[in-house]
Parts: C-alpha cells; structure tokens; sequence
C-alpha cells in the first residue's frame, strides 16, 4: 500500500497515514490537489488528506476537491496534533522573532505566538517550515511542526504542545481503494433548489429514519453566486436499506446528490493502542 499525502517527511498527514496502516509507504506530495492525482493516476494505491481539526476548523480545499475527482472515501483517521516550537541548536526561546508553518497550525497556536510577540509566516506545511529553518540555517527563526519533524531536519524542540488547546485533534480522509467490510459512515454531497424549506426537507429524510448527522458543511458552487453544495457525514453505511430510501426519498427534489463515500469511522480507543 502506497499513501500519497501533503506535505514533506515529519508532516502530520504522514503520521496519519501511517496510522491508518503502519506498514504502508508514504509518498510526499507538495499540494492537495497532487494527492487526488497521484491516486488518479496510479502513482498511488490511496491518498489521505485533513479534512478539518477541533480548533482550526474546516479544510476547504479538501472537499471541493472530493467533488472535483471520481476517487470514493475509504477510511477515516483522527490523530492529535501535538505542535513544537523548533529551532537550530542551540536556539532560545528568547532568540526567536519569526516562526514558520502552515496557517491552521499558526491558527492552534494563535494565543501562544501573541504572547511570544513574534511575526509569523504561513506556508505550504508544518514540516516544511522546520525545513526550511533547517536548510537555510536560520538564526532567530523557529518552525511550528511535529517531534519526528525535528528529528528528520535535525532541530531542538524549545517548548513541546504549544497549542492553544489540550485537545487538537485532525480528521483526515482516506481516499481511493476499497471500503472496510465493516463501514459505519457515509459522506455524501447534494445540491438543492433555492427554495423556502428546500435544506429542512433534505434534512428532514434523515431524521425522519433516525440517521444521525456528525457533520453538515456546506460550499459555494464556484461560478454560481449564492448558490451552495451541502455536505453530510451520515452515521450508518449506504447499502443500509434504511439509509438507501433516505437517498431515494433526497433524490425527489434535490437538483442532484453524489455519495462521495462509505468507510469505517475512526475509533478513539484504537488510536491509544498504536
């Protein structure tokens, strides 16, 4: 098993594709939208890409992408985030004026940087910001990034869960392949006219079945102003038959709906015993 993810070694979407399965190999890919081809094109078995995280919020790339690939939703993985403040060698606390990584980190991170009094600068990923500090030897210059990001760039962690929050937690999709037998979760996206009570409605099918909802996102649809896609994670599997006639029943007047995915919901118990 080959899992493309964003970012350089040390990412977090590394560790999670390694969580997903700890005997795959990881392939580095630069954006998001290089995951979805490199599964497109068969240079991997699956990709894994966040989706959103407890603190930051939503990826909104990720599930405008889902819409734009005919690649399903396999799997789904949640894994604490645990950010460090790396440097050089040698580096203090007190040194540091400018600190590297990827915007939600920067964003977990919001209060924590205020109070060091720093600037910070976003870029592509947590890793490659403690890259970046490591190649270009940056004095006074720290990365916002995972412990294993440190030891693959040869930083010193200065100050380990730097987060605002205890809790940070990522959710990640994994995409391509083939769903586990024991799929639990459905994703599904859907567009509806712009009429009054059109989303209660499509709501509604579910409750009526009680189906559970554990998301609702909704998404512009580019070059349609005002117009929106509405995503749903659903808590059964789509060949449920009960889950089958809520699909039907949405089809009646919806303009049009998708299943993006059936997969296994991630299970906090099982993370701990990794």
């Amino acid at each position: 098993m080959r899992i493309a993810f964003q970012g350089e070694p040390g990412a977090y979407s590394e560790a999670a594709a390694l969580t997903y399965s700890a005997h795959a190999e990881p392939l580095s890919c630069k954006t998001f939208d290089e995951v979805f081809d490199a599964v497109l094109h068969k240079k991997a078995t699956h990709g894994i890409v966040p989706m959103e995280n407890s603190i930051g919020g939503t990826i909104h790339r990720n599930y405008d992408l889902l819409v734009d690939h005919d690649i399903p939703i396999t799997g789904e993985v949640e894994l604490d985030v645990v950010h460090c403040l790396q440097a050089l060698p040698g580096t203090k606390i007190a040194d540091i004026k400018i600190v590297y990584s990827h915007p939600q980190a920067l964003a977990q991170c919001e209060r924590y940087l205020k109070d060091l009094g720093v600037t910070v600068e976003a870029i592509y990923d947590t890793a490659g910001g403690a890259k970046l500090v490591a190649e270009q030897k940056m004095k006074g210059a720290a990365a916002l990034a995972s412990r294993r990001a440190a030891d693959v760039f040869g930083l010193e962690v200065l100050q380990e869960a730097v987060q605002d929050y205890e809790y940070n937690i990522t959710r990640f999709f994994v995409v391509g392949g083939t769903a586990e037998a024991d799929a639990n979760k459905t994703t599904i996206v859907f567009a509806l006219p712009s009429t009054p009570g059109s989303l209660f409605k499509a709501l509604s099918v579910f409750a009526l079945r009680d189906i559970n909802l554990s998301k609702l996102e909704s998404r512009p649809i580019r070059g349609r102003p005002w117009e929106y896609l509405f995503y749903v994670d659903l808590e059964t599997r789509r060949d449920d038959l009960v889950c089958a006639r809520a699909l039907s029943q949405l089809g009646e007047f919806a303009k049009w709906v998708r299943v993006l995915g059936t997969y296994k919901g991630w299970e906090r118990a099982k993370q701990a015993q990794i």
